[in-house]
This record gives structure tokens, sequence and C-alpha cells, in this order.
């Protein structure tokens, strides 16, 4: 009998922390009874993903990181309803929980300690090909082409999950004016809010994209803002924004820790924190953060900046990423030819 070889799909795979990525090739895998078999239109680079290669965020290894998978559907698992052959979908970072325990059952799956996820325990989107459990992949809005979507699904989901944290509050800073920030200033703009984006200290072009996106102020992270904040959001994995993010804030105001990681945060007076100040932190996401969040970006008219690397550029993307280079976000789209 003739022996037929599998198909392959390329990809981008991490062997060991502080390496760079290596280009691979691997059969296309199957999907399972609840997966879905997707071919990758585009995939967001995301911070996490550095924090994945430099080994500060656990993970399996070799892995395929990269978990704002936009792509289309190309066989779908025994067990799978509601989806179609040819349908497009986005697979965000967490790819899996149990779906029994308490957290899970109270609406906290976001904190559940079986989750799997994508681009760190799960093969994710820095490829070809990519499997997704059906019930954690989303239904994207038509109006966001496909690398439009892409950072939707990290840094927009991220983002409004902080957002919810800060509760009803008008003057709202957001320090690290990344991805994340770039999309949720829009998103909060469109709510009526006032934002002040805070950026790092001497980036003049990062302050005038803020202000292009309507921000009220922007400047250095260093810098007061004019105005005391209700609250204040950090993207950026540096801990010594904490206690300048809390003398920003009025009493009663919120600091909202927005990443997987961060450096130590320094000492700083109880005076600070005193007045009620709250300092907290977000983990992950839930499926119902997704389904609202898709639902207000399609609403409000935000339109992501993105900024397309090849998937065999991923290196490239990544250390334009850790220089602070990519204004708005850095997108991977396999197949792309850059003269």
């Amino acid at each position: 009998m003739e022996d037929r070889a599998l198909p392959l799909m390329s990809a981008m795979q991490l062997d060991r922390p502080g390496e760079p990525l290596r280009p691979v090739t691997r059969p296309i895998p199957r999907p399972g009874p609840d997966q879905l078999l997707i071919k990758v239109a585009a995939c967001g680079v995301c911070r996490t993903d550095l924090h994945v290669m430099d080994g500060e965020v656990d993970a399996h290894r070799p892995i395929i990181p990269g978990h704002e998978i936009v792509g289309r559907i190309l066989e779908i698992g025994s067990q799978v309803s509601g989806f179609a052959i040819g349908q497009r979908v986005g697979v965000p970072w967490l790819g899996a929980t149990c779906g029994w325990c308490s957290r899970c059952r109270s609406g906290h799956e976001n904190l559940c300690d079986q989750a799997q996820f994508t681009g760190a325990t799960l093969d994710g989107g820095y490829a070809t090909h990519a499997v997704a459990h059906a019930h954690f992949c989303f239904i994207l809005p038509d109006r966001f082409s496909d690398t439009e979507a892409a950072p939707l699904l990290c840094a927009g989901l991220i983002g409004w999950r902080a957002l919810r944290f800060a509760g009803d509050s008008h003057r709202l800073g957001l320090y690290g004016f990344g991805a994340a920030a770039h999309i949720l200033a829009q998103i909060a703009i469109w709510q009526g809010r006032n934002v002040y984006a805070f950026t790092r200290d001497g980036d003049e072009v990062g302050q005038a994209f803020a202000r292009a996106l309507g921000c009220i102020w922007a400047g250095g992270s260093s810098t007061p803002p004019p105005v005391v904040l209700d609250a204040a959001l950090i993207f950026a994995p540096v801990g010594y924004l904490v206690p300048l993010a809390l003398k920003a804030v009025d009493k009663g105001g919120t600091v909202v820790c927005a990443g997987i990681h961060m450096s130590d945060i320094p000492a700083f007076p109880y005076a600070d924190l005193w007045g009620e100040r709250r300092i907290v932190s977000v983990a992950n996401l839930t499926r119902e953060d997704g389904t609202l969040f898709l639902d207000a970006a399609d609403r409000s008219g935000l339109k992501p900046r993105v900024s397309l690397y090849a998937l065999d550029h991923a290196n490239e993307a990544l250390e334009a990423l850790r220089a602070g280079q990519i204004e708005g976000a850095a997108v991977l789209v396999p197949g792309l030819r850059i003269p």
C-alpha cells in the first residue's frame, strides 16, 4: 500500500527561552472532537509573546507562539456545532478551561487553575494553520479586515477587561500607549470619557499618535497629568509606573495593572495609597468579555492601526515591539511578500 505523506504547514517555533524563533515545517494538525482546524490569515504580535520567549510566563516548549489569530475554518471536529467550513473566526489567549471548577461555574473562568492558553500551553498562530477549541473561538465583526481584527483578540480584549475595573471613571489615564491602549482609547472616547495618554518619556511620535486618536492630553510617564485622574490603567510591564499612577489618581481612584507580567513594584509611602485608592490586577479574559467587547468594537467605529510583517519575519516584529517601534499593533500575515 502506498504511504502518502501528510500535508505540511509552516510555523515559527520557540525551542528554549531567550532564543529567537526558528522556522519549522510540521504536519498540519487534525482537529480533535471539540476543535476547529483553521487556515491562519493573520496573527497579532503581543507583548505576552515576548514574555513567553523570555521565560517570564509559563509555557510549554517547543511552542508555536501567537494568540491573536484570525482565520477560516478548514475542518470541524465531530462534536462541534454552530460553525461552518470557510467561516472566519478569531482565537484568543484563553484557549480552554476545565468547565467544572467553582471559578468556571461562577463566571470567573479566566481564573481556572486548569486553563490552557493559546501560544503558551497550546500551539498558537505564528503558523499557516492552527487548531483551537471551538467553544473558545469568536465570530468577528465583518467591518474589520483580517489584519485589523487580529489585535482585537488580546490587545482589545485585555484592555476591555481592564476598563471594567475602572468602573464609570471619567478621567482615565493609560500608561504604555501601545496596541492595547490605542484600541482602548478609541473605545473610551466613544463612551464619552476623557483619556490621558502616558508614553515613554521623550516619545513625541507616540504622544502625537495618542492626540490624533482623540486623547485630551499626552505626555511622558514621569510627567504628572494636568488633572487628577479617576483611574489609571497600566499596560507597560514596568512596576515603577504603579507608584506614579497612584500619585496621579484621586481619592477612591483605581490603578489597574493590565499586563500578564510586570517587573517588581518599588516601595512607596502608604500616604500615596491612603484615601481608599485601590491597586488591582487583570488576569486573562472570559468569553463574556469577548462577546461584549467585539460588539462594542463594532459599534464604536474604532480603527486599529496595524503594521504588517511576513510570518518568517516574526523575530523582526518582536524586536520592533520590544524597542517600542510599533505604532499601534504588529500583525503577521502568512504568505505576505515584502519587497
